[in-house]
């Protein structure tokens, strides 16, 4: 076949059926991305003969005698196409996954196409954004600042390094490399919710050509594991096995198949006889707590971290202060409600997956996508007996986490068939296996009672959770323990209980997700704040203000938790407050709506820790190159939250130099020294204190070098625009290079940080909605967030970071579910049959920060990733209880659930 790809001819032929998007990818344009591989999310877009098209859907001889462009081209021989250079000024990505299909489609608009750009992105998903910054791309805006003087790089909007690699499709993700003799991993998967195998017959599998190993439960280590990552292993129950002869949901792995292709490894797990001994299965987790239903797994024990295997309890907590019972009974108005939350996908665009082999000193190398590459590391060289130093884990870029890559859902099995055929393997999940097999957000029932007395003043919360976290126990303590501490510390109230539940089901696994269960229950209690307020005519913003923790009252949630290191670093709730009152009754555009329309406003305010208790650790050193530059070397990963900007501006500000000056190495074992992972709110705050000491340690020994060299007083001696000064004297770093090439030893630095005391960050959301009591529709008219991020060490990013949380937030509350069906199976595992927020769906949300500076964090910053999502159901739900008088308590709040309610109400229509 003769085709032409970015100006250059090509001859080779495809295989038969091969799509554009492999064959692209197969000649080395590795910007040509794979998001869903059914047209649905546009991060496989290319240019055929200067047309956008979903590679994906392209069969490739259909591209014989045409002209094709990847992104790597697009620029031609003259470096950056102004739509790449408008992406770098505007900073259009975050994780950069859907960056180069997105480039290519807004090139090619016309100016028709611009006037609606609902219409002319529908093909193309953004999952980080939020989409304001891909808009301001193609509005020609500049959002970044070029540069700044040495040692003002923080707090400033400065562009993210590997911003240039992005736009020109050269970031290198997970699969983007050739590797040789490379065999390719297809797993099995049970049909079953539920089921023992009780005969294996691999006979015709194996005489499949090309195929090398087929793996079972019996080629696995029998050690129960936990798939989820914390540092402290009890915080998850063993209950999983890399392989296991038990299967308790539908998607539950059975066997792997390693062959020379993907073709030969499908068809081999098509021939993979499996006999099973079909169990009961329970999908609902009422009845799976009830008495004498059927046990999920029932040669578990305490022993093995479960609260109560034969009651199906992976986790339970209560506890209680003071009287809540005789507090509601006496109190002026009382409110209860049960509310229900559903599962969501995390819906990366780069799905999970990863390479592995055997180097020529024996060490495991494992390259995968992954928010935390030495705690899987360290499972690893647990699993297979392998000491630390001959397991190697790393990533480049990773495209998106939100939580579902604080898993090892790969890695493992990766290392067992690297390890049994001693080749290079390669295995990367479907779309269909990301919705059926990873994880999901922890579906939960909400139980709360709350009272008030006549001022306003609350006298009870109380809270009961029933967590559903699947057949597996994946965080299911953690997220529930969460979901009932932050969501009622924030309130001052002298009575408290809750009680809690995380229970097994025979469903796909719920896991880490974005906001760690405190979404699921701010929906009730920010709900019980309103309807006590609307008791008493008291307005939303004033009931909470009444009742707010305050700088230095104590954050109380029960039962008492051991750990006692959580500090009100900085404390900003009452401005922000204070900044989304005002922007809601800023006066602006009035909406032309008849008559069927209902208006209405809504807040919603949360807290979170920036640190997950117990200890959260990051190490980072820092040297003075040859060059009079530094080399940075963190573990943390960059997944679109922003770290890798920030550790330069913290280095390069802390020495006195400027960001181009910092080259950064991270989120690889072999690089020495240990990183938790970034999530929990601790990427920036954790690593980025390890940063911070590693400069200041590193600045120590300039001072010091330059104050001996001049025989003065260190204490003389300062930082400044890349040198030593003292007085009138100045030594340039690249004079302190040759003082160390004398001593024949680097300066070097180097900082850790054990994640305690831990702070908290303040988040408040508000909306303006419009509900057609006719129809159900509901429309967005106005969305205000303002947040507490203390120092906001990048205002553009952490602008993007709470845009981009908002917008995902909004998919949850509006729309996006996974479905599960009488018998456990997911009966929506595509993109196609789960609506993900496009351009067209998401408002543009004002973003307002508090001005305050946290006593913890470094340079006096704190978390932002994770926290924006947390109150934006709860105040959508509070908006729409104020338009239409309704409260309505089990999002998604799409139109078909909300019509029946409205036409109960205002009939006629």
């Amino acid at each position: 076949m003769s085709v032409e790809v970015n100006g250059k001819p090509f001859t080779q032929e495809p295989r038969a059926g091969q799509c554009l998007r492999t064959f692209l990818r197969e000649l080395g344009h590795f910007g040509v991305k794979k998001g869903c591989d059914a047209g649905d999310c546009g991060a496989c877009t290319v240019l055929l003969d200067g047309e956008p098209v979903h590679s994906c859907l392209i069969p490739a001889f259909r591209a014989e005698g045409r002209s094709v462009t990847t992104i790597e081209g697009l620029g031609g021989e003259h470096g950056a196409h102004p739509m790449q250079q408008a992406f770098l000024d505007a900073q259009g990505f975050q994780c950069g996954f859907c960056t180069a299909g997105m480039i290519l489609t807004c090139a090619s608009l016309n100016q028709a196409q611009r006037t609606d750009l609902g219409a002319a992105l529908k093909g193309n998903i953004c999952r980080c954004t939020g989409y304001r910054a891909i808009e301001d791309a193609l509005l020609g805006k500049t959002n970044v600042e070029p540069s700044v003087e040495a040692g003002a790089a923080f707090g400033r909007s400065l562009p993210a390094p590997a911003g240039p690699d992005i736009v020109r499709g050269n970031a290198r993700y997970t699969f983007d490399t050739a590797i040789d003799g490379l065999l390719h991993v297809k797993l099995v998967r049970s049909p079953h919710a539920h089921a023992r195998i009780v005969a294996i017959d691999k006979s015709d599998a194996l005489r499949v050509a090309g195929v090398h190993a087929v793996l079972t439960h019996e080629d696995a280590p029998s050690m129960l594991i936990s798939t989820a990552r914390h540092e402290k292993d009890w915080m998850d129950p063993e209950d999983t096995r890399v392989l296991d002869d038990v299967v308790r949901f539908i998607g539950q792995r059975v066997a792997a198949i390693v062959a020379d292709s993907e073709a030969a490894a499908e068809e081999a797990c098509r021939r993979l006889k499996l006999d099973y001994e079909i169990l009961p299965a329970l999908i609902d987790p009422e009845q799976a707590m009830m008495p004498g239903a059927p046990v999920i797994h029932p040669d578990r024990t305490t022993a093995n971290r479960i609260a109560d295997a034969q009651r199906n309890l992976a986790a339970e907590t209560h506890g209680e202060y003071g009287d809540v019972a005789t507090a509601l009974a006496t109190s002026a108005v009382t409110y209860e409600g049960t509310f229900h939350s559903h599962r969501v996908q995390h819906a990366a665009l780069e799905t999970h997956g990863g390479l592995a082999w055997l180097d020529e000193a024996g060490v495991l190398n494992v390259r995968t996508s992954t928010q935390v590459p030495f705690l899987t590391r360290r499972a690893l060289a647990d699993i297979f007996e392998l000491p630390p130093d001959k397991v190697r884990v790393f990533c480049e870029r990773v495209g998106g986490g939100f939580g579902g890559k604080q898993e090892m859902f790969v890695e493992d099995i990766l290392a067992l068939a690297a390890l049994k055929t001693g080749r290079p393997v390669k295995l990367e999940f479907t779309r269909e296996e990301q919705f059926t097999a990873t994880s999901t957000r922890h579906p939960m029932r909400v139980r709360i009672k709350a009272g008030a007395d006549a001022d306003g003043k609350l006298t009870a919360l109380q809270l009961d959770v029933l967590s559903n976290t699947g057949a597996y126990g994946n965080h299911a303590g953690p997220v529930m323990f969460h979901s009932l501490s932050e969501s009622i510390a924030v309130y001052n109230c002298p009575n408290k209980r809750v009680d809690g539940y995380a229970v097994y089901t025979n469903t796909v696994p719920a896991g880490a997700f974005r906001g760690y269960g405190l979404p699921q229950t701010l929906i009730a209690i920010e709900a019980a704040i309103d309807e006590l307020g609307k008791q008493l005519g008291i307005n939303p913003y004033e009931m909470r203000r009444r009742n707010i923790v305050r700088d230095g009252d104590p954050m109380l949630s029960p039962p008492p938790s051991e750990f006692h290191d959580v500090l009100y670093g900085s404390y900003g709730l009452d401005q922000c407050l204070d900044l989304v009152e005002r922007a809601m009754q800023a006066d602006g555009p009035q909406p032309e709506l008849s008559p069927d329309w209902l208006i209405g406003d809504g807040i919603a305010l949360t807290m979170i820790d920036t640190v997950p208790p117990a200890g959260h650790f990051a190490d980072a050193t820092i040297a003075l190159g040859d060059d009079g530059g530094f080399d940075l070397t963190v573990g943390t990963a960059e997944f679109g939250n922003g770290t890798s900007t920030v550790h330069r501006q913290i280095a390069a500000t802390t020495l006195a130099t400027t960001v181009d000056r910092i080259r950064l190495r991270q989120s690889d074992t072999a690089h020495g020294g240990h990183d938790t992972g970034a999530y929990g709110s601790a990427g920036m705050f954790v690593a980025g204190k390890a940063t911070h000491a590693a400069a200041v340690q590193l600045a120590a020994e300039l001072k010091a070098a330059a104050a001996g060299a001049w025989l003065c007083d260190v204490g003389g001696c300062v930082l400044e625009d890349n040198a030593v000064v003292s007085g009138v004297r100045r030594m340039p770093f690249a004079e302190l290079v040759k003082l160390a090439r004398e001593r024949g030893q680097p300066f070097a630095g180097s900082g850790n940080s054990a994640g305690t005391p831990r702070s908290v960050g303040f988040n408040v959301q508000g909306f303006r909605i419009a509900v057609n009591k006719a129809t159900g529709e509901l429309r967005i008219l106005r969305s205000v967030h303002a947040a507490d991020a203390g120092v906001v060490a990048n205002p553009m990013q952490c602008r993007g970071q709470v845009e981009g949380g908002v917008a995902q937030a909004l998919g949850a509350a509006l729309y996006e579910e996974m479905v599960i069906d009488a018998e456990g199976r997911v009966t929506n595992p595509k993109f196609r049959d789960y609506h993900l927020p496009s351009f067209a769906d998401v408002p543009r949300t004002d973003v307002f920060f508090a001005e305050t500076s946290d006593t913890i964090g470094p340079l006096g910053a704190k978390s932002m990733s994770e926290s924006p999502y947390n109150p934006v159901a709860a105040a959508l739900g509070n908006a729409i209880a104020d338009a239409t008088g309704i409260r309505f308590t089990a999002p998604p709040f799409k139109p078909d659930r909300l019509f029946p309610a409205l036409h109960a109400k205002f009939g006629g229509y």
